[in-house]
């Protein structure tokens, strides 16, 4: 019985919780540097002969708007077909600052705006 009453009437205070060190009370915590993040696929400047996940992304795209990328292959190789198409896409919708054929941030985001 007595160590049933100790346990409901114990005298300690409560658990004791470590403060942080003194001065370090609201500061910031140092700088330190971002994580790398990986390359997400379908980034980058892509042109023919390239090949892999982005030209496979760059094809899907393009086969969503009428009359760029008709019967197109989706292969993932940026061949003679896919410049031919981003450069019919580039210059249906107006699109500069990427060099004719290559898919660079410019067309990518064309693109994007008008595909799923």
């Amino acid at each position: 019985m007595i160590l049933a009453s100790s346990l409901l009437f114990n005298d300690d205070p409560a658990p004791v919780v470590p403060s942080p060190p003194s001065g370090q009370l609201g500061r910031p915590l140092p700088d330190s540097p971002a994580p790398t993040l990986p390359e997400i696929p379908g980034t980058g400047v892509l042109r023919q002969g390239d090949s892999g996940h982005g030209v496979y992304e760059l094809q899907v795209r393009l086969l969503q708007v009428p009359n760029i990328y008709e019967g197109g292959a989706i292969s993932g190789r940026y061949d003679t077909e896919v410049r031919a198409a981003v450069t019919r896409f580039q210059k249906r919708y107006g699109i500069l600052g990427d060099e004719a054929g290559v898919y660079g941030d410019h067309t990518r985001h064309a693109l994007m705006l008008r595909t799923k």
